[in-house]
């Protein structure tokens, strides 16, 4: 008992770590306390609606409110508001770049106020520790020499701009064709002019020659088509257009109507709509950052189809130009009012444009389409015996034909509406009823030369026969 009431007292001084988890930096209301003077009748009263009212009415609003709320807004000088445009007063539909010097006035609410201190190795609900000076500093020069030096900043490796040249890039591409057709590859002197393919590696020939699925290397090609043009399914402007219903277009809901493969879309003039994208397209081309681009031309459209399914087999018949019966009066299944044998296609309802794409005219090739046509498969005698001597059965040779698209819409069935609800004028998109035609007559015939033409042209233009002529001339 004497030692140990004789040992000295040692303090030890503890420091206790908490983190504050909720805290207010917002400062106290400008104005003071307002206490309302309520008296106290009772429950009945206090929650029937005349209360609420009355204290509205005893309490005025002590806020001197003008005509403009306090934010005066001056017109004048604004261009077009007293002609009805708008657009000078609204919010752009790009927004445009934040200066750098407003960017910490966008922060968010978490980020304002006092910087909180994060301190290391310490967490919340961790359990108990006691920290000093002597431990941290322990702690400090422990990690400072297990913690190796680091290394200097990493060089980065030198670009070769060389192979961003696009003769570079050139060779790069015929070395790609080289290899799938070497029979066709240029072996003479490399030029501007006549470009000579890049060496290709022994990795590259093996994936030619044993190709593998990127992800799944268990699957094996089945079979190879190459992808060619197709030189003969030219129309008059030298692409398509994919159109997509929204609804089914037809009351056959069970089964595909084979009606709808030769459907007729005969699209609608209407001024209006056309001088609104007319002004759309003149905004956009002024302004590019501060109205988009408005797509395609948003046509509304009339839909057409066969009054059967037999008379939708017999044009299909009439339409391909290698069926064997496509010459017999026979498969027109209507007569028009002089007498003349014809596919009468009736009109089903009117669909209006809900969205529509638009390629640039400079990139035609940006989507196209791919059919595969193997000779073997797709073309069958009327006996089941194929001829591949006989010009009549085939057309095209084996590959996968291509067809540019330049303009995807979606079609969604068009319904009135009634604007005068609005406020303004109701006006119906659709024909008007002595101009509205409710079938059509369609007959087959071959083309003609001014059809031959164009077709012709944009044959050569995919073939390069209208440079290789500018380039004789020249």
């Amino acid at each position: 008992m004497a030692a140990a009431a004789s040992r000295p007292d040692r303090a030890y001084h503890q420091d206790y770590i908490c983190r504050i988890r909720y805290e207010n930096n917002l400062p106290p209301p400008p104005g003071s306390v307002k206490l309302l003077d309520i008296p106290i009748d009772g429950l009945d009263y206090y929650a029937s609606p005349g209360f609420a009212s009355r204290l509205h009415r005893s309490q005025p609003i002590n806020i001197e409110a003008d005509a403009e709320l306090g934010m005066p807004i001056n017109l004048v000088g604004m261009p077009g508001v007293f002609d009805g445009d708008e657009s000078s007063i609204q919010t752009p539909l790009i927004t445009p770049p934040v200066n750098p010097k407003d960017k910490n006035l966008l922060r968010p609410l978490s980020e304002l106020g006092k910087p909180k201190y994060q301190g290391g190795g310490i967490s919340f609900l961790r359990r108990t520790e006691y920290i000093s000076s002597d431990t941290a500093r322990a702690r400090s020069e422990a990690a400072s020499k297990s913690t190796p030096k680091s290394p200097g900043p990493k060089l980065r490796k030198p670009v070769d701009t060389s192979k961003d040249d696009p003769i570079n890039v050139l060779r790069a591409v015929v070395k790609g064709f080289d290899i799938a057709n070497p029979e066709d590859a240029y072996t003479g002197p490399d030029s501007n002019e006549n470009v000579k393919g890049l060496d290709p590696t022994p990795a590259e020939l093996e994936a030619w020659n044993e190709p593998k699925h990127p992800l799944k290397s268990s699957l094996k090609p089945i079979d190879f088509y190459p992808i060619l043009p197709d030189l003969d399914a030219g129309t008059d402007a030298g692409d398509y257009m994919v159109a997509k219903f929204s609804t089914n277009p037809t009351h056959i809901a069970n089964k595909h109507d084979t009606r709808v493969d030769v459907g007729l879309l005969r699209p609608i003039d209407d001024e209006a709509m056309l001088a609104e994208y007319s002004a759309k397209i003149a905004a956009h081309e002024a302004d590019p950052t501060r109205t988009p681009h408005p797509g395609g031309a948003p046509f509304n459209y009339n839909f057409f189809l066969p009054t059967d399914e037999a008379s939708a087999i017999n044009l299909r018949k009439k339409l391909d130009v290698y069926d064997p019966d496509r010459d017999n009066p026979d498969l027109y299944t209507a007569k028009n009012r002089d007498g003349k044998e014809v596919f009468r296609l009736e009109r089903q309802r009117t669909y209006e444009t809900g969205r529509a794409t638009a390629q640039d005219p400079n990139h035609a090739y940006k989507e196209i389409a791919i059919a595969l046509h193997d000779p073997e498969l797709d073309v069958i005698t009327q006996n089941g015996v194929h001829d591949a001597d006989d010009p009549t059965q085939q057309r095209l040779e084996k590959g996968a034909y291509y067809y540019p698209i330049m303009q995807k819409i979606q079609l969604k069935p068009h319904r009135s509406k009634n604007l005068a609800q609005l406020g303004g004028a109701s006006r119906f998109i659709d024909e008007d009823d002595d101009k509205r035609v409710d079938a059509w007559d369609v007959t087959v015939d071959d083309l003609d030369d001014n059809e031959k033409a164009k077709r012709n042209s944009h044959r050569a233009e995919l073939l390069g026969e209208e440079e290789d002529a500018a380039d004789d001339e020249s």
